[in-house]
């Protein structure tokens, strides 16, 4: 409590001239000073259901739900059609729906369910659409209050709970480097397409670092103008993306990333599937990558 607290709790207790009406004066002082004391090392206002927290708002959760279902999910005529979902979710309607039954299959936060005071929380639909449209977008989680009617922190939860429900399910199967079975099937398909031999496309690309720390800066600037950071990723016509380096500082090119990504850390250590074509009239028995002007 403040320091005008303390001494309105004192001069309550005192006559107008400043005497003890009681001749406890000791007394008084020592429980102002306790209740001072005491209001410093009491809980924080904002924890828990406690007089003094504001009123939690009435978002309509159920409401926000029906929104979101007719909009997209009603079965026979949803407002946006399946090209529109892909625009908006960037993934189609029976992906997102199978990544929203992977993840309330392992963690019950996004199963709907009612809350300490018995109201209906979200839906897995609020709470994953939640996820995909800030991991999308890169939007802030307070944009999306008022169709979803979930507050930030909810969609922040949501989204951190997400990712790590995503890397543990499906992390296994599609986050990892191609079998010998794997690397058969690549090389088929894509000697089907034009490229024999080919065992998929490379690239780089930046992100922008808009908060980068100020003492970084030197070493994420580069060509693209801000501070970034570097993608590499290799990709199927699936696409599969079965090969992602994130991280390298800005100031690097695509040449120079190859020597600090691991994409060919099999073939330097002699492990890569021995595989025999020619081009030009040379023998090759590696496979190759396919890459633009600033790979090749």
């Amino acid at each position: 409590m403040a320091d005008c607290d303390s001494e309105f709790f004192f001069k309550h207790f005192m006559d107008s001239d400043g005497e003890d009406s009681d001749g406890d004066t000791e007394l008084l002082v020592s429980a102002a000073l306790w209740y001072r004391q005491h209001n410093k090392i009491r809980r924080p206002i904002r924890r828990g259901s406690i007089r003094g927290r504001a009123y939690a708002l009435a978002r309509n959760r159920q409401a926000g739900h029906l929104f979101l279902f007719n909009d997209y999910f009603h079965r026979t005529n949803p407002v946006f059609s399946a090209q529109l979902f892909r625009r908006q979710y960037r993934m189609g309607r029976p992906l997102f729906k199978h990544i929203m039954q992977g993840v309330a299959g392992y963690n019950d936060y996004f199963i709907c369910k009612p809350d300490a005071c018995g109201r209906i929380g979200f839906s897995s639909y609020q709470k994953c659409t939640a996820a995909i449209r800030m991991l999308s977008y890169g939007v802030a989680g307070d944009s999306l209050n008022e169709y979803l009617r979930m507050c930030e922190s909810t969609c922040l939860e949501s989204m951190y709970r997400f990712c790590t429900a995503v890397v543990q399910i499906f992390g296994s199967q599609y986050l990892r480097a191609p079998t010998a079975a794997d690397t058969a099937h690549l090389l088929s398909v894509n000697e089907s397409r034009g490229f024999p031999r080919m065992l998929g496309s490379i690239d780089c690309m930046h992100w922008e670092w808009k908060n980068c720390p100020f003492g970084w800066q030197g070493a994420y600037k580069g060509h693209a103008g801000g501070c970034t950071v570097i993608l590499e990723a290799v990709a199927s016509q699936d696409p599969w993306i079965w090969h992602s380096f994130f991280g390298t500082a800005g100031s690097h090119n695509d040449i120079n990333v190859l020597q600090c990504s691991l994409v060919f850390s099999k073939l330097a250590e002699g492990q890569a599937p021995v595989v025999n074509y020619e081009i030009n009239g040379l023998q090759y028995n590696k496979e190759y990558y396919l890459a633009d002007g600033h790979l090749s």
